[in-house]
């Protein structure tokens, strides 16, 4: 043993483990190596090599270097940094960079090709065959049959004779290189001006990052297309990064990348099939992908050229991962961008109050488009006082609302309703003992999906078909759907307009991208007259007829005790009123509400962005909360409600006295039974010269949950239930 080699291994373990590197191995930092755990060999990463001079203890030897491409040194330093900004283990981050390297490989394709040797008897049937195929051709012996029109039992006979041959091909097609002296879309006066900054952004080279704050409908996608083919013009061995928040989403901006550059981008999200997962991580990890558009996991893959991160729609709370490996990829992206000295982009019409802190602190370049491209207008808005015009007994649409529809019905133009609220009802309960249904062992309300009849808990995935009596009093038939979902008013708008062409779009009608692709393209092209539709249709979606934006519950996102409550319904309703109006029609919006007069209707009702935010910002900045301050919540669970609250009380105990930092708690979570475990919470604020990340690394190394306890650590939280 000449070295000893640090090998992190994907798993939620507390450090990398020391391995003896076999002599003539000659390992790198980065290599993927297979290493021995207890019985088992795993896949690991070698971050670490030094002399083993002086090391007497007995180590376990690296079986081998997989074959796989070895981690940038770049990639390695960000799946570390991430580990401790975020207080977890450093495999845990390890695990999403490595899932493409341990996706299965496409099984090779049996296909036939012609040998050169003719049949002993030529039938017409043959001789179709062989046309079909043609010189140097191959096809599957199924697709070569129905070329040909015979069946397939012709095919094998010429194979059995040997005018056929089997060959097994591997699709490993390469990536198409981007075009980048493809002609760009014409642009304003305004959208030149933003996209030549960002090219001299690039061009000074480091890291640089930039806010494109741009009204709906101004075209901020041209403009950061035009940085991408300034960027991989520069250098032709650069690459470009642009994630998204919404798959919908993804599938519009891949038409737009295909149309700019000619060829289309890698994709990288859940709908993606691992054998294309491993080609697409290969081919970044080798620079032969120069493009990725994908979900906030993308920013783990193993780039070795990054030039440009384009982060579209940067306040959109889908960047924010809630589960496993908790971290919130805006921020994360700024900080690969730094690693890498590349060029960070932020887009979006309502900037995150961390975003714009930023940029008016200087920090973040700020590029305004404030109008729409072409001759479009933002949408007119207008509140409707349910207080005032409530709607008839068992609907939820008011009488003003459905007669703009009716209007805009009669125009041939389109209407989208929104309600960001999945499924037929929110809540189901017994009229006879008031028994309202959840999840086992889960305080979260089930969910009545009536186009499957099922019972869902949209936290832990539980469903179970509509019960006909009551499960805990046994009435019969006494089971009441209460609230309505976005399934309910597409039957409201369904009984109001028998004629019109009704859709749902949500996550649970357009469950992959191919789905939701063929959603955004028929409401595109005027196949559907009303489209009732949660988040997955209220950004970023071009609709050339759609005029009419009808919010059937403003005031659902300010419910609760969420600090960040008025930001996110303001950006949400902002995004979704501005699908109205957005070619040479002009548009219109009309928000139901029982508040007209909070402060975020009045801002959306003015189109004031500007003073809300100030507002906003003020409130924040008095009470010493992002962005002025930092935020931890910790979430304490375990199946023992005795065990827990002993723990949680030991753990305040256990808390830091550091200057700056307040803790709050322990308290109850809004959600105090998840999957039969019982859930406290802590609140920690901290002042900016903090460093959070350190105190909560502190805290946690003096309490040691014992047994079922688990301590769960968030750093800047966006849920707080």
């Amino acid at each position: 043993m000449s070295r000893i080699a640090q090998v992190l291994l994907p798993m939620p373990l507390p450090e990398a483990f020391d391995y003896a590197e076999p002599d003539g191995m000659d390992l790198k930092v980065g290599d993927q190596v297979a290493a021995p755990l207890g019985p088992r060999l795993l896949r690991g990463v070698v971050v670490s090599l030094r002399d083993a001079t002086g090391v007497n203890r007995a180590l376990k030897s690296i079986e081998s270097r997989l074959d796989d491409p070895a981690l940038p040194p770049a990639t390695l330093e960000f799946v570390l940094w991430a580990a401790r900004y975020s207080v977890d283990a450093p495999g845990q981050p390890l695990a999403i960079a490595l899932r493409g390297a341990r996706a299965a490989k496409a099984a090779p394709r049996r296909v036939v090709q012609a040998t050169g040797s003719v049949p002993a008897r030529l039938t017409p049937a043959r001789a179709k065959v062989l046309e079909a195929l043609g010189d140097g051709d191959a096809a599957s012996p199924a697709d070569l049959a129905r070329r040909a029109g015979v069946s397939s039992g012709v095919v094998k006979a010429l194979i059995d004779e040997g005018v056929l041959a089997i060959r097994l091909l591997d699709d490993d097609a390469p990536f198409p290189e981007p075009d980048v002296s493809l002609p760009s879309a014409a642009l304003n006066p305004s959208q030149a001006a933003a996209a030549a900054a960002l090219n001299a952004m690039l061009d000074e080279g480091g890291f640089q990052a930039a806010l494109l704050d741009g009204v709906t409908g101004s075209g901020k996608t041209e403009v950061y297309l035009e940085a991408a083919a300034h960027a991989l013009a520069a250098d032709p061995h650069a690459q470009v990064l642009v994630l998204l928040p919404e798959i919908a989403l993804t599938q519009a901006v891949l038409a737009r990348f295909e149309a700019r550059f000619g060829a289309a981008p890698a994709e990288w999200h859940s709908g993606v099939a691992p054998p294309l997962r491993r080609r697409v991580w290969e081919a970044v990890a080798s620079g032969a992908c120069r493009v990725v558009v994908g979900a906030r996991s993308a920013l783990f893959l193993p780039f070795r050229n990054l030039k440009l991160i384009v982060v579209d729609e940067e306040h959109d709370g889908s960047f924010k991962q809630e589960e496993g490996f908790i971290y919130q990829a805006r921020d994360l992206a700024v900080v690969r961008a730094k690693i890498e000295g590349a060029s960070v982009i932020l887009a979006s019409a309502t900037p995150s109050l961390e975003t714009l802190r930023n940029a008016e602190t200087g920090r973040y370049r700020w590029l305004r488009l404030a109008a729409r491209h072409g001759g479009a207008r933002l949408p007119e808005i207008d509140l409707i006082d349910l207080r005032e015009a409530p709607p008839e007994h068992g609907r939820w649409l008011s009488p003003p609302l459905v007669a703009a529809m009716r209007d805009t019905y009669a125009l041939g133009e389109q209407t989208l309703l929104f309600l960001n609220r999945r499924g037929y009802a929110p809540l189901v309960l017994c009229k006879s003992c008031g028994e309202r249904l959840c999840a086992p062992d889960t305080d979260s309300w089930l969910v009545e999906h009536r186009y499957s009849g099922r019972l869902v808990c949209h936290l832990t995935g539980f469903s179970m078909p509509k019960p006909e009596r009551c499960p805990h009093c046994g009435a019969k038939d006494s089971l009441v759907s209460i609230g309505p979902g976005v399934e309910r008013v597409h039957e409201e708008a369904q009984a109001l307009f028998p004629d019109a062409r009704v859709a749902v779009f949500s996550s649970d009608t357009a469950f992959d991208a191919r789905e939701a692709r063929r959603l955004v393209e028929s409401m595109a092209a005027g196949e559907i007259d009303i489209l009732v539709a949660t988040q997955a249709a209220a950004k970023g979606h071009n609709f050339p007829m759609l005029t009419l934006v009808g919010v059937v519950d403003a005031d659902l996102g300010l419910r609760g005790g969420d600090l960040r409550a008025a930001e996110r319904t303001y950006q949400l309703l902002a995004q979704a009123t501005g699908r109205a109006g957005r070619h040479d029609r002009p548009g219109r919006a009309l928000l139901q509400t029982w508040a007209p007069e909070h402060a975020v209707m009045q801002a959306l009702k003015a189109q004031d962005r500007d003073a809300f935010l100030a507002a906003e910002m003020g409130e924040r900045e008095a009470a010493g909360l992002p962005p002025f301050g930092r935020l931890a919540a910790v979430i304490v669970s375990g199946p023992d409600p005795g065990a827990l609250e002993a723990f949680a009380r030991d753990m305040a105990q256990a808390a830091p006295n550091t200057a700056g930092v307040e803790v709050f708690g322990p308290a109850d979570a809004p959600l105090g039974l998840i999957r039969g475990r019982r859930r406290k919470r802590f609140l920690v604020r901290a002042d900016r010269a903090v460093d959070l990340s350190a105190y909560m690394a502190a805290w946690r190394a003096r309490v040691r949950p014992t047994g079922a306890l688990r301590v769960t650590i968030d750093i800047d939280p966006y849920s707080f239930l």
